[in-house]
């Protein structure tokens, strides 16, 4: 049976499960959710597909699930790709993942779509300004753990990865530019070089051109 993922390209949280599905190999497919629609705060999406009226949403069979988090623990237990060796590096891995959503991708998302998705009179400046010192902290973390890393645990691919590059395939600006931190760069390079990465416009159905 397919898997179905409730998503849309311009979400980075549905990139990282979009992401793990591609790359683990399994068979899925892409469910386009209208957010900027108002799809999510609908009674017949809260009812029917995510009471928490947020994408992304895994259905697979009876068994369905949202949060990229656990999207990608199922992903990992189904298809065997992207935990630790080890019961360390398992940890290590969901260390990465709380850390990511708290820290970065929370951030990272919410600022991007203040500076992108809204009119330019309705941005919050200052809010912005204090989210831009909060993400430059978390690339600077990133990049110092990454120095003379591949990967953020381990030898190989994670759910520490997928979960942390995120956002940081987006090309609209949010106070992130790769040249600015090599080890990130040199990291997202090694992402993209794995069989079968795709781009999140590439990947997931929804983009900005999608409303120009």
């Amino acid at each position: 049976m397919t898997i179905k993922l409730y998503c849309f390209g311009e979400s980075g949280h549905s990139y990282k499960a979009a992401l793990a599905l591609e790359l683990s190999g399994l068979d899925w497919e892409p469910v386009k959710v209208d957010f900027f629609a108002g799809e999510t705060r609908s009674a017949d999406y809260r009812e029917n597909v995510n009471e928490l009226g947020e994408a992304p949403v895994l259905v697979d069979g009876d068994f369905k699930t949202s949060q990229s988090g656990a999207i990608q623990a199922y992903v990992t237990e189904i298809s065997g790709k992207f935990g630790g060796k080890t019961r360390d590096e398992n940890y290590d891995i969901f260390r990465w993942v709380l850390w990511d959503n708290h820290k970065l991708s929370s951030f990272a998302g919410m600022t991007r779509f203040l500076m992108n998705f809204l009119p330019e009179d309705k941005q919050p400046k200052e809010v912005i300004g204090f989210n831009l010192g909060r993400l430059k902290g978390a690339y600077d973390i990133l990049n110092k753990h990454l120095e003379g890393r591949d990967w953020i645990v381990g030898d190989g691919v994670t759910n520490a990865d997928l979960t942390c590059c995120g956002y940081l395939f987006y090309n609209e600006p949010f106070g992130f530019d790769r040249a600015e931190w090599p080890n990130i760069d040199r990291w997202l390079s090694n992402i993209q070089a794995l069989e079968g990465w795709k781009h999140p416009y590439d990947l997931m159905p929804g983009s900005p051109a999608d409303r120009t």
